[in-house]
Formats: structure tokens, sequence, C-alpha cells
């Protein structure tokens, strides 16, 4: 099993950055993709983009030039960091990972962004 625990939500005003984390307890080196995932309220769960174990990534044309995820195998850590944030990006962001055929979600941390 997989736990993943998000961290570093938040506040903040249009244009502003927030940098969220998601770490793991057990070592990523044996997990395949992670990645983040966003839930607005009253809208389905949406990916918002993910981070192969050799660091390929992929993003939602939404916030693609504007959200960056990294990951630190020796560290356990992923990373999920959102620039030029905008109102319609105020969600609860979810982490996951892919571990031996099975998808791990973290809690999830808000996100919300003011005009």
């Amino acid at each position: 099993q997989v736990q993943l625990v998000e961290s570093g939500g938040g506040l903040v005003q249009a244009g502003g950055s927030l940098r969220l984390s998601c770490a793991a307890s057990r070592t990523i080196f044996s997990i395949g993709a992670m990645g983040w995932h966003r839930q607005a309220p009253g809208n389905q769960r949406e990916l918002v983009g993910t981070i192969t174990r050799g660091g390929n990534t992929n993003y939602a044309d939404s916030v693609k030039g504007r959200f960056t995820i990294s990951r630190d195998n020796a560290k356990n850590t992923v990373w999920l960091q959102m620039d030029s944030l905008k109102p319609e990006d105020t969600a609860v962001y979810y982490c996951f990972a892919n571990y031996a055929g099975t998808a791990y979600w973290g809690q999830g941390t808000q996100v919300t962004v003011s005009s």
C-alpha cells in the first residue's frame, strides 16, 4: 500500500503562485506514474497532469504552460508548481500514485484563487 499526504494549499490572488507537495509513505522508485487531479464544487474530478517514474510529464490543456509537475524519487515526493493562477483553478487537489495495479489517492488539499 501507499499513503499519500498533500500539503501546500491555501488562498492566493489571481496571477499568484502556489506549490503543492505530495509525500509518499514508501519509496517512489517502485511507483509508476504519479500526478494530480482536482475537483471543483459541482464538477467531476479531472486530471491536472502526470509524471512517470522517469520524469516524463503530461498536462491537461487548461494548465499547460502554467503548472509544472516534478518528482524526486530519493525524497519520495512529487510537487505541483502552479503559476499564473486563475479563479477557475479553485478546487481540491488530489495527489495520486499507480502502484502494483492499484491507484492510491491522498486526502486532498484546498486551493482557492480569488479574483
